[in-house]
């Protein structure tokens, strides 16, 4: 899976990395290298299932590959 980023240089020299198709997934770090580590764990775990989930009345869970 390939997922555009955004990365910003900060006012304070850090390097600023969203993803736009991920409402909330933010990370940084000090380099462009360090940065980009750190938002692929970030995508990770975001994308990461939830464990326990419990459909309301009338509702089912599936699975669907991306």
């Amino acid at each position: 899976m390939h997922v555009k980023v955004v990365i910003t240089k900060g006012e304070d020299g850090w390097y600023v990395v969203t993803v736009p198709s991920l409402p909330g997934c933010i990370t940084h770090g000090k380099t462009i290298k360090e940065a980009k580590e750190n938002i692929k764990e970030a995508i990770s775990l975001y994308l990461e299932p939830e464990e326990e989930i419990i459909p309301g009345k009338g509702a089912r869970v599936i699975e669907v590959a991306v």
